[in-house]
């Protein structure tokens, strides 16, 4: 990694119409990083990502995107971008080859059959070339459209929800080709909301309704919102659940399979709401390590909809 960031954006603001869908936001992106970029949907995320990338100008802010202006000079990004949409976004009544042929001429690359057939070879695609990327399964369309995106050797990669409606070996597979990426140098940014593709991020920054709540190490970050969780397991965990919602000291309970995450940040008012309920020998209780799921629930809990309110501030 170099220490010039791959994306450094301050003040980033978009609106549509009446309505701020993304508000005053700041993040910097290391290179060569794999870079988690979370939240709901509806969050204002794919809104950033195409302001970064120069797709979208923004209407109050600034940035750099690969050393670029992103208001000045988003025609030098997007030759250096590689950006991945949340739907697949190539011609399904083209084979797969025409596709990759196609998205070469595009962008202008010398030798473009063995362009392509580098490509074809590299993410596994070779031996499918002549197939209809409309007859293609989800993993296999992600593979085209990822493909694509690779082909003319981009300084960054930028993934919308890239894994959605795919099946967990694909995914797996996937997030094996980014690892390999980013050892080659290549800067990802992903967005997301699976955690187990969370934990793979090198860092991450948290958006809801258009505002950052949270960027750090995707290590540190339960710690840094000061979460502590107990974990409960028993009888009738559908009542537990009810009644622990009201009690001092929770601010989260969610339900894991066949267990309860009971978590809050006044550490002190909840242990004293533990030991009340293991003294009733009910259940069994035990103190964990706040993880990131438990986290990102809580930071979309605690985030105000700024969809849900007009501009009078009645319910819209």
């Amino acid at each position: 990694m170099t220490d010039t960031p791959a994306i450094k954006v301050s003040g980033l603001t978009k609106r549509f119409g009446k309505k701020t869908v993304v508000d005053g936001f700041d993040m910097e992106v290391p290179a060569g990083a794999i870079y988690g970029f979370l939240g709901p949907n509806g969050s204002g995320k794919t809104t950033t990502i195409r302001m970064m990338c120069g797709l979208l100008t923004p209407d109050g802010g600034e940035g750099q995107c690969l050393g670029h202006d992103i208001r000045r000079e988003p025609a030098r990004i997007k030759e250096n971008v590689g950006y991945m949409t949340q739907k697949f976004s190539l011609y399904t009544d083209l084979t797969i080859r025409e596709n990759l042929d196609f998205m070469a001429r595009m962008y202008g690359l010398k030798n473009r059959r063995r362009v392509v057939d580098e490509t074809l070879r590299d993410l596994g695609l070779f031996e499918r070339g002549g197939q209809l990327a409309g007859s293609l399964s989800g993993g296999w369309k992600q593979r085209l459209a990822l493909a694509a995106c690779l082909q003319h050797k981009p300084r960054l990669l930028l993934l919308d929800e890239p894994t959605a409606g795919v099946d967990p070996k694909a995914r797996r597979d996937f997030w094996d080709e980014v690892r390999r990426l980013s050892r080659a140098g290549v800067t990802v940014l992903v967005s997301t909301h699976y955690m187990d593709e969370a934990v793979q991020c090198d860092h991450i920054t948290y958006i809801a309704y258009g505002k950052k709540l949270i960027s750090a190490p995707a290590t540190e970050i339960p710690a840094r919102i000061g979460l502590k969780t107990w974990r409960v397991d028993g009888p009738d965990l559908t009542g537990l659940e009810a009644e622990l919602t009201a009690r001092p000291g929770v601010e989260q309970v969610a339900r894991f399979g066949a267990v309860l995450h009971v978590s809050g940040t006044d550490e002190a008012a909840l242990t004293a709401t533990v030991a009340a309920q293991k003294a009733r020998g009910t259940h069994h209780w035990q103190e964990k390590p706040a993880e990131l799921e438990e986290a990102f629930i809580y930071l979309m809990t605690s985030a105000v909809d700024n969809f849900a309110v007009d501009i009078e501030g009645e319910a819209a």
